[in-house]
């Protein structure tokens, strides 16, 4: 049973609207797409299979929001954005990987990689499996 959970947090709003200039976006002029945490797990339209299978065999659960939504959730949350969070027991969010630590991945190989990394050594597992 997933207990923990781990919080992606895209720079995109969410919506039909924003999702086809998003995809829009991503096809014109992808160098200039601001959110690389969508560059890399997404294509144009879809999630990417190496991605979504990673999501699967986490053990954790995951749970995504678009920037809007998370503003409006964590309201006093200030990170620049895309990135990724682990919940504390006190209901506070620690920075797993930053909008820097994103930006400098180009593959779901290098992200899966490094978030592993990063889930051990704040030890967001329960059972110290990864």
């Amino acid at each position: 049973m997933k207990t923990q959970k781990l919080i992606f947090v895209y720079n995109a709003d969410g919506g039909m609207f924003s999702a086809i200039a998003d995809a829009a976006h991503k096809l014109i002029a992808p160098s200039t797409y601001p959110c690389s945490l969508c560059a890399i797990t997404y294509g144009a339209v879809s999630m990417r299979q190496e991605w979504k299978d990673y999501l699967h065999r986490l053990p954790l659960d995951a749970r995504f929001y678009h920037r809007d939504e998370f503003a409006r959730d964590w309201p006093d949350m200030d990170a620049e954005l895309p990135a990724v969070f682990a919940p504390t027991d006190s209901g506070t969010l620690t920075l797993l990987l930053s909008k820097d630590d994103l930006d400098s991945v180009t593959s779901v190989a290098q992200l899966t990689a490094l978030l592993d990394r990063r889930i051990a050594h704040n030890g967001a597992l329960a059972d110290g499996s990864r």
